[in-house]
Order: structure tokens, then C-alpha cells, then sequence
């Protein structure tokens, strides 16, 4: 049987509690979801956790092909979808433990993970993950907000900071991390500063709209080049009347179709695992923001099955007329 399942296979409703009704496991699989459901580490709204779900219900809505990118990213990669890890609510440092050691498991096997979180503080663990496999990475960062912030109460680990503690866990390169779509109101005056100092490039909404989308990407393939690079997507980086529900929404951000074509302009970069966080479903309306990280998350799925291909099938020119 064909994965995924078309409409004229199985009808949407009829859901297998996957992504997209992917199987658990098949041969070949170079490209996996694994749900990241921990959510107590956020500082404000929880209920992240219930977020994979709420991805794979939506997932229900796509279709197979990829027109923008003519591909079909999930018999491609042959893409599986392995369910939720077994996080502990209450304790950060063990579910860092379970998700990295999957995270691991699923890399070294030749698969691109995709996580589904989860509050923010869950790419940590992929981090770690991906350092010891290809030590430190290229990290491209969609979101509103720097998450490199020290303590929240004295606490070091939270949804505020995975970035600045994987800077000193040495887990990142630093000149090849891109922070995109920063915006919104801050405690001090130097809050921004938290990334620069650490060597991040910071591009804020206000910058990207001034530059342009075909300017950001030049510099970032300039700078990232052949590097191994991790991309995480906090749904907040999309402006809150397109994507309402998420835990610390900004106003001022891109429109769901702005932030479409942005991703799919991100081809040719090696790509060795994603994730789409702080999707909270209790603050979604009629499914649009889940329905906005589900379409991401194929086309990050298409993003590596570009990537699979030989040179001469990549469909040049196709994203630009769809």
C-alpha cells in the first residue's frame, strides 16, 4: 500500500492517529514525525502538549503532492510517524533524556526527524541530539521571540531558553544561526542583545520586510553553505490573526502565505532534522493555526525529499508559478 493514504483510498475522517495516517515503520525510511508533547516548561499559556495531536487532526486536510515543490515528500522519504515520546511533565531533564536518545536513534538509522512539540524548550534535545551525530550544527530559527533568555525565576531551563543553553553546551555554530521573524515588546532595552552577543545573526520582522525574502535566504546560504543545519519553527513567528493559537502570540508577523513561500524558498540547505512547536490547540479557532504547522511540516517533508534528488529532477522554476 501507498503511503500516505489518499481520499480515494480512505476517507479523511477516517484517521489512524498519525500524521497524515503514515505507518509506524517501513523499509527505508529516510525521514520521521515524532510527536514531543511536553509543555511545563512555558511561561505562560500551557497546553502545548495536546499540540501533535492537533497537527496530525489537521493533517487529515492535505493532499499527497506537493505542487509548489512537485514532489510527494512522504513516499519519497518513505516517512513514518512513530507517535509521542513518553515525556514526564514534571521533569524537564528526563524528558530532554527520552527525546534526545529518540532523536539519536532516528539520525544515525539515515532518518531526517520532524518533531512535533511541545513548548519550545523540546529543541533542546534534538540539539543535543544532532551534536553528537554531526557535532555542532547551523541552526535556521523562525520565531517571534530570540529564546535566548538566562533564567525565568531562577530556573535555566525553560521555553525561553533552549538557544543561549545550547550555545554553552557548544551545540550550535554560532555565525550559522538565523533567528527570523524577532519582534515585539521586550523587559529591557538589551534584551535583544542576549543573541547578538552570543555571535547569532538576529533578523528582525521589521529587517525582513525591508530586505526582502530573496535577500535573507541569499545571506543565509552564503553563510550556512554545506553545514549540517537543524530548523525549528515556533508557529508564534506567524502573525496571531493567522495563527491564534499558541502560547505567547505577537502581533506584527507574517501572514500564513508570506511564511509559506519563505519555507519553500529554503531548498538546497542539508537538512538533518526539524521541528513545529507551541501549537496549543485550547486557543485555536476552527483549526487554522494546526492546519497552518500541519501544511509546514509537509513542506519540510518536501524540503528533504528535494534534497533525495538527483540534481537534474529538481523541479526548477515550478515553486515560482504555483
Amino acid at each position: 500500500m501507498q503511503y500516505p493514504l489518499s481520499p480515494d483510498v480512505k476517507p479523511e475522517f477516517c484517521s489512524l492517529g498519525s500524521f497524515m495516517r503514515l505507518p509506524a515503520a517501513r523499509p527505508g525510511a529516510r525521514l520521521a514525525i515524532v510527536g514531543m508533547p511536553f509543555d511545563t516548561a512555558a511561561s505562560y499559556r500551557v497546553g502545548a502538549r495536546f499540540g501533535p495531536q492537533a497537527i496530525r487532526l489537521a493533517s487529515m486536510l492535505l493532499f499527497p503532492y506537493n505542487p509548489s515543490q512537485a514532489t510527494y515528500p512522504f513516499e519519497q522519504t518513505k516517512a513514518i510517524d512513530i507517535g509521542d515520546l513518553s515525556v514526564i511533565p514534571h521533569n524537564i531533564h528526563k524528558s530532554y533524556e527520552i527525546i534526545a536518545t529518540q532523536v539519536e536513534e532516528l539520525m544515525r538509522a539515515g532518518m531526517v526527524p520532524i518533531g512535533l512539540g511541545g513548548d519550545h524548550s523540546v529543541t533542546l534535545a534534538s540539539l543535543r541530539a544532532a551534536a553528537k551525530v554531526h557535532g555542532p550544527v547551523a541552526m535556521i530559527h523562525f520565531d517571534s521571540h530570540t529564546d535566548t533568555w538566562d533564567t525565568y525565576y531562577g530556573e535555566k531551563y525553560w521555553h525561553g531558553s533552549p538557544f543561549i543553553r545550547a550555545f554553552e553546551e557548544n551545540l550550535l555554530i554560532p555565525s550559522k544561526v538565523f533567528q527570523l521573524g524577532i519582534r515585539g515588546t521586550l523587559n529591557h532595552p538589551d534584551d535583544m542583545n542576549a543573541s547578538t552577543d552570543l555571535g547569532f545573526n538576529v533578523i528582525t520582522t521589521r529587517a525582513m520586510k525591508r530586505r526582502g525574502m530573496d535577500d535573507v535566504i541569499k545571506q543565509m546560504r552564503e553563510t550556512i553553505g554545506d553545514t549540517p543545519v537543524f530548523l525549528t519553527f515556533d508557529i508564534d513567528f506567524v502573525d496571531p490573526a493567522f495563527a491564534p493559537g499558541t502560547g505567547t502570540p505577537e502581533v506584527g508577523g507574517y501572514s500564513s502565505f508570506e511564511t509559506m513561500e519563505f519555507v519553500r524558498m529554503l531548498t538546497g540547505f542539508n537538512y538533518i532534522g526539524f521541528d513545529m512547536v507551541e501549537v496549543l490547540p485550547s486557543h485555536d479557532h476552527a483549526q487554522i493555526t494546526a492546519l497552518l504547522a500541519a501544511t509546514l511540516v509537509h513542506d519540510f517533508a518536501s524540503l528533504v525529499a528535494l534534497s533525495l534528488q538527483k540534481p537534474e529532477l529538481s523541479p526548477a522554476g515550478a515553486s515560482a508559478q504555483l
